[in-house]
């Protein structure tokens, strides 16, 4: 396995809660969303849901209903693959393939490019999703990581 995706499933080992609530859900994406505005100067559009219920979604200046699309497709990918939706997109590449050829999954409703990150609460698992669209899908993928990591560290 490459050093990039040792690097993408440490993160899911790092970025990990105690608990998740509605209220975590808000507060995280309005961490992102204020990260999007005043660090990448850039519109993005942000969702989180625990399990499929929706509990935070924000659509930038800049963003449009094709942010819909992509955000839709990318946490499909976390609910089916319970990793990161950069980490399966790039682990299809390792082995030499495409997502859509490796997976077998519809690209109307699944891309394996970055963006969607697992929810997981110690104990339990998988429980949600926090995903980013309008930037490249390593720089989605990047601000998720980054808000997820300031709001678990912040005193």
């Amino acid at each position: 396995m490459s050093d990039f995706l040792h690097a993408l499933l440490a993160q899911e080992e790092e970025l990990q809660f105690d608990y998740f609530t509605n209220e975590d859900a808000f507060e995280l994406g309005c961490i992102i969303v204020k990260h999007a505005k005043d660090v990448l100067g850039k519109g993005i559009a942000v969702h989180i849901e625990n399990g499929e219920v929706p509990l935070f979604t924000h659509y930038m200046t800049g963003t449009s209903k094709d942010n819909t699309y992509w955000i839709n497709a990318k946490k499909n990918v976390v609910r089916h693959f319970g990793h990161s939706s950069l980490y399966v997109g790039e682990k299809y590449k390792a082995e030499g393939t495409t997502f859509k050829d490796g997976s077998g999954l519809p690209l109307e409703e699944y891309q394996g490019e970055g963006g969607s990150f697992p929810i997981i609460v110690r104990g339990q698992g998988v429980v949600g999703t926090v995903t980013v669209s309008g930037l490249a899908g390593e720089e989605d993928h990047q601000v998720a990581v980054d808000g997820l990591r300031h709001y678990l560290t912040r005193t």
